[in-house]
C-alpha cells in the first residue's frame, strides 16, 4: 500500500486528519467533471455547482479557462442550463444563477423550463445523444439537502449552546452556575450548596424567570 493510499484510507476509516490537505481549485474540479463525458458526474453537476457557489469560488470565467475546446465548452453552458432547471424545479436561486439567466437567449430559457418541465414529470432529460435520469438528479440534489441541513443544525445547535453558555457567565459565578445545572438537572445539593443556591443563587432565578422583566430588558435590546 502506498502512502497516499494510507493516509486515504486512514481518513475513510475515521482519522481524516491524516488526509493529505490539498487546496482544492473547485473551477478545475468543475471542468473536470464537464470534460469527463461521464452521465453519473453530469447527474451530480447541479450539487457540486450549489457547494462551489456556497462557498463563493465558483467563477464562470475560470471554469471556462479549463475549458480549451469549444465543445466542453458548451458542454459546461448545457450543465448550466440543467443546473438551472433543478434549482428552479427546487425555488432555488443563487447569485451567479440570477445574473446567469438574464443573459440566456430565448431558446436557452425555453430549455430550462422545458427540462423543468421534464424534471416535475420524471422524464428524461436529453440534448444529442445524452440522456440523464430525472429521478437521479433529483435524489442527489436532495441528499445535498439534507446534508445541508444537517450541518445547519449543528451549527444552530453549537450557536445556541454557546449563546447559553455566554449568558449564564454573565448572570453567575462559576459556582453559582454549577449549582444552577446540578439544580437544573436534579442532582443532589450537600446541605452548604443548599444553602448557598436558596440565599444568591435561587434570587437570580426568580429575577430570570420573570416574564415582564424579561420584556423590559428585550425592550432595552432594540432601542
Amino acid at each position: 500500500m502506498t502512502d497516499a493510499k494510507l493516509m486515504k484510507s486512514l481518513s475513510r476509516l475515521g482519522l481524516p486528519m491524516f488526509e493529505p490537505s490539498e487546496e482544492l481549485d473547485v473551477n478545475e474540479t468543475l471542468a473536470e467533471v464537464v470534460k469527463s463525458r461521464d452521465t453519473r458526474l453530469w447527474e451530480g453537476f447541479p450539487v457540486l455547482l450549489a457547494n462551489a457557489a456556497d462557498t463563493y469560488q465558483f467563477a464562470y470565467d475560470l471554469v471556462e479557462k479549463h475549458l480549451p475546446a469549444q465543445e466542453d465548452k458548451d458542454r459546461f453552458h448545457r450543465l448550466l442550463l440543467l443546473s438551472l432547471s433543478l434549482y428552479s424545479f427546487y425555488h432555488l436561486s443563487f447569485s451567479w444563477s440570477s445574473r446567469y439567466k438574464k443573459q440566456l437567449s430565448s431558446d436557452d430559457a425555453t430549455l430550462v423550463k422545458q427540462w423543468r418541465n421534464d424534471l416535475a414529470r420524471n422524464r428524461t432529460l436529453a440534448w444529442g445523444d445524452v440522456d440523464l435520469d430525472p429521478e437521479r438528479l433529483k435524489g442527489l440534489f436532495e441528499l445535498y439537502f439534507e446534508q445541508n441541513a444537517d450541518k445547519s443544525r449543528q451549527r444552530r445547535e453549537k450557536y445556541e449552546e454557546y449563546s447559553l453558555a455566554f449568558a449564564l457567565s454573565q448572570m453567575f459565578s462559576p459556582k453559582q452556575k454549577e449549582l444552577f445545572k446540578k439544580r437544573l438537572e436534579g442532582l443532589p445539593l450537600t446541605k452548604t450548596e443548599q444553602e448557598y443556591y436558596s440565599r444568591s443563587v435561587k434570587k437570580k432565578v426568580v429575577a430570570l424567570a420573570n416574564a415582564e422583566l424579561h420584556g423590559l430588558a428585550r425592550k432595552l435590546l432594540e432601542k
